[in-house]
């Protein structure tokens, strides 16, 4: 059975930095397209960021562009979501989630979701 497990949200100051962490159990993930997603309350989910299966293909929301970096080590089936310059609008669940097809990661079709892990960036 195949696990994506989310850790490293908490709460900090606006400006400060967080690293999330997405770990797979289960069976290796190193030719999926993985990313993280948020959502607010009273939000929809929203893309932050995606990678693809190799590392050289990135997407970031543009409210995130500039602060947060995502980045994968295929030997450990990690990936990781470095989140700098926090604002209080950054606030949310953050969802890890994998799937074949980069292009469609994220759509409701997605193969793997984590639980969640939570950030609150107070003002």
């Amino acid at each position: 059975q195949v696990q994506l497990v989310e850790s490293g949200g908490g709460t900090v100051q606006a400006g400060g930095s967080l690293r999330l962490s997405c770990a797979v159990s289960g069976r290796t993930l190193r030719l999926y397209a993985m990313g993280w997603f948020r959502q607010a309350p009273g939000k929809e989910r929203e893309s932050v960021s995606v990678i693809n299966w190799s590392g050289r293909n990135t997407y970031y929301a543009n409210s995130v562009k500039g602060r947060f970096t995502i980045s994968r080590d295929n030997a450990k089936n990690t990936v990781y979501l470095q989140m700098n310059s926090l604002k209080p609008e950054d606030t949310a669940v953050y969802y890890c989630a994998a799937d074949p097809e980069y292009s469609t990661l994220g759509s409701r079709n997605t193969t793997y979701w984590g639980q969640g892990t939570q950030v609150i960036v107070s003002s």
